[in-house]
């Protein structure tokens, strides 16, 4: 993160410091739960992550990872998308700690959504998946992205952009 991002989330934690005692007690509680899943799903990742480099370095050191099998390569990216997807999950989560936004806001749900969404299909064995299953994916993906451009474009036109 650059010095300016930094300074930013420093300043973001003073204000909750200072503004802890005119918080009301659920603010206090949504912003202790916040930190507490925060903490959680930062754990969660570091394991994840350390998980994802050992299995790596241990296929590239015995030979079996071999980047051209699309299996490993289906495994290895849906691992790091679920990564990403927790990153994402706790940036968000860490605006609420932070104060800067009440609630999370359902762009970034529906973000979320379609990333979980993209990792199925980077998962997703083709030969052993129903047409039904792979039509009823396709028809959820649709659903969440003309909601994310409807949500986006409301946002939009309140920002009179």
């Amino acid at each position: 993160m650059d010095t300016q991002g930094t300074r930013s989330q420093q300043r973001r934690w003073r204000s909750v410091a200072a503004q802890w005692l005119s918080f009301t007690w659920y603010q206090r509680f949504e912003s202790l739960v916040a930190l507490a899943l925060t903490l959680v799903v930062s754990i969660v990742i570091v394991v994840a992550l350390c998980r994802l480099i050992v299995e790596v370095l241990t296929a590239l050191v015995f030979g079996v990872l071999n980047p051209l099998d699309h299996t490993l390569f289906q495994a290895v990216f849906g691992q790091i998308i679920t990564l990403m997807i927790a990153l994402e999950f706790n940036h968000t989560l860490q605006y609420v700690v932070t104060r800067v936004q009440n609630i999370i806001q359902i762009k970034v749900v529906l973000l979320i959504a379609l990333l979980a969404m993209a990792r199925k299909f980077i998962i997703l064995d083709m030969h052993a998946t129903s047409s039904a299953e792979l039509l009823s994916l396709a028809a959820a993906t649709l659903a969440l992205g003309i909601t994310y451009g409807l949500v986006r474009k409301g946002d939009d036109s309140r920002d009179g952009i």
